[in-house]
């Protein structure tokens, strides 16, 4: 029997206005972008709800590319072989065969969206390589600036669709459903004017999580202030599944910018070592190649890991990239964006070493789809880094996020035409199971995930969070997005944390000090639900399941 429990909703008011469409998208990145595009084909009115502006999701902070295999010395079976070995043996094998062989295809429907990707002499898109990956399949735009035009071409489209209504500075609370537990909309706060503003109602008879992950949980994260947990919390609140919360991958490069640093950190992307740059130790020795046959580019989780160890035996807060030999040239084509984000902060890696160490980036798990995006919740549908659809395992191979968020978005229309959905009236439900955490523990609560449930895991330390949560300060707190916010991060840590002192092993992202081996025992998923009295229950699947 589990202690936590998880309520049924956020403390709000009741809604005083309400928007329908045929469906309802929540997020802007390019998983939700890319799925409102496709609802539109099919003829459906769609509303995307934001929390921020159209374009404040990860996505456009994407430096690397997105990974496909487009090349004609490489083939999808070699994309699925190259993931499949860095998920460490948890991929569903069937949705990462669905994840490459439509994902050159994809690609290639965002080009025909306007997507202009950087190209060779020969005028074919020119291709890098990143940790984890056997052949050069990374496109790239604007040299390190792949997110930022693939969000670009997204919201041109979106915006010029008379079909699509979009509702920024807006956060979904709750799911909202009927008498037989399907999706019919959800609560959500504006902060607008006018007749949409505070609390309403979107209702549609499909509603599409596109919401991202859940960076925020940690103090240090590569992940924007918008990356709250939010769709996994509300997934999770209304008795969906969620799976793989352990496994949260940390950046192994991030710009280290001292020991204060809070908040969202500048990356170093990985395809700054895939043109030749080289990981130091305090000594100013490369350490990687006697670690990994890929060396610099083995898979992030063993980088970063190694990482972690080099800092730890030399009592360092970072280590260093050496990309001198790049060549201001490279610098200025291939990495203008780091380049301006490294001198702003007085570090030239034209001629200076770079600092750097692990912060978190992604989650491998979420809510748990099948392989077309459907949730366990009828007419609730998940896609992009929100889902938990089986394809990173243990551990995200790089640069296939952006193609994850293409691939199921387009899939998820397929599913809500073969479902037939249709809006019922909302159940009346009783809002007293709800709760809120003030924003003022919310410094407190990362800095305890960065100490105990970041790189480094033990019993000892994963106890120690779990209790601290146990007993978080929750007076004073308000209906407000902060605090609404708080909560979602206070539910997504809950579960990270019974999860990762669940998995006694080592495996992937999820790096177990006590237990630093694999184990065959280990080699399912952690799923869990919030049981109707709002136990959470957590059970183990097959990785195909």
């Amino acid at each position: 029997m589990s202690d936590i429990h998880i309520p049924r909703w956020l403390t709000s008011d009741s809604p005083g206005w309400q928007i329908t469409a045929d469906v309802i998208v929540i997020g802007s990145g390019v998983a939700g972008l890319s799925a409102a595009i496709h609802a539109r084909r099919t003829g459906r009115s769609v509303v995307i709800l934001t929390k921020a502006q159209i374009d404040e999701g990860s996505t456009r902070w994407a430096q690397g590319g997105i990974a496909a295999a487009l090349a004609e010395d490489d083939s999808p079976s070699e994309h699925r072989d190259d993931t499949i070995t860095a998920g460490a043996g948890l991929c569903n094998p069937q949705a990462v065969e669905v994840l490459v062989t439509e994902g050159p295809q994809a690609v290639r429907d965002l080009i025909t969206l306007g997507a202009i990707f950087d190209l060779d002499p020969s005028g074919e898109i020119s291709l890098t390589r990143e940790g984890g990956h056997h052949r050069d399949r990374i496109a790239h735009a604007g040299g390190d600036a792949t997110g930022a035009e693939i969000s670009r071409a997204l919201v041109s489209a979106v915006l010029t669709d008379p079909g699509i209504e979009i509702v920024e500075n807006a956060l979904a609370l709750d799911l909202l459903t009927d008498e037989d537990g399907a999706a019919q909309g959800v609560t959500l706060h504006v902060m607008g004017s006018g007749q949409r503003d505070g609390i309403g109602a979107a209702l549609a008879p499909a509603v599409i999580l596109t919401t991202g992950g859940f960076g925020q949980v940690f103090g240090q994260t590569t992940n924007p202030y918008v990356s709250t947990g939010d769709g996994i919390a509300l997934a999770l609140r209304a008795g969906a599944s969620v799976a793989d919360l352990e496994f949260v991958q940390f950046h192994p490069t991030v710009l280290w910018l001292g020991p204060l640093a809070k908040g969202q950190q500048p990356l170093v992307s990985e395809a700054v070592r895939g043109e030749g740059a080289r990981l130091l130790d305090p000594d100013l020795q490369p350490f990687m190649d006697s670690i990994h046959e890929l060396g610099d580019l083995a898979p992030r989780d063993v980088v970063a890991k190694e990482i972690m160890k080099v800092m730890r035996a030399s009592v360092s807060s970072h280590v260093w990239l050496d990309g001198r030999m790049l060549g201001a040239d490279t610098w200025v084509r291939r990495f203008p964006t780091i380049l301006a984000s490294a001198r702003s902060r007085g570090i030239d890696p034209v001629t200076d070493l770079i600092p750097v160490g692990p912060a978190q980036h992604y989650v491998s798990g979420g809510v748990v789809t099948d392989l077309f995006g459907r949730t366990s919740i009828p007419g609730l549908y998940a896609a992009g880094e929100v889902a938990c659809t089986g394809v990173h395992g243990a551990n995200r191979l790089a640069s296939n996020s952006l193609l994850e968020g293409l691939v199921y978005s387009r899939r998820i229309m397929n599913a809500i035409d073969s479902d037939q959905l249709v809006g019922h009236p909302v159940k009346a439900d009783s809002s007293q199971d709800s709760f809120l955490i003030p924003h003022r523990v919310r410094r407190d609560m990362q800095s305890v995930m960065d100490r105990n449930a970041g790189v480094l895991r033990s019993e000892e330390s994963l106890t120690h969070a779990q209790e601290w949560l146990a007993n978080i300060e929750r007076t004073g707190a308000r209906a407000c997005t902060e605090d609404w916010e708080s909560a979602n991060l206070f539910t997504v840590s809950q579960v990270l944390i019974a999860n990762a002192l669940a998995r006694k092993e080592t495996r992937g992202s999820h790096w177990r000090e006590d237990y630093p081996e694999s184990s065959t025992d280990f080699e399912v998923r952690l799923v869990s639900h919030r049981s109707p009295d709002g136990e959470l229950i957590t059970t183990t699947t097959g990785i195909g399941t």
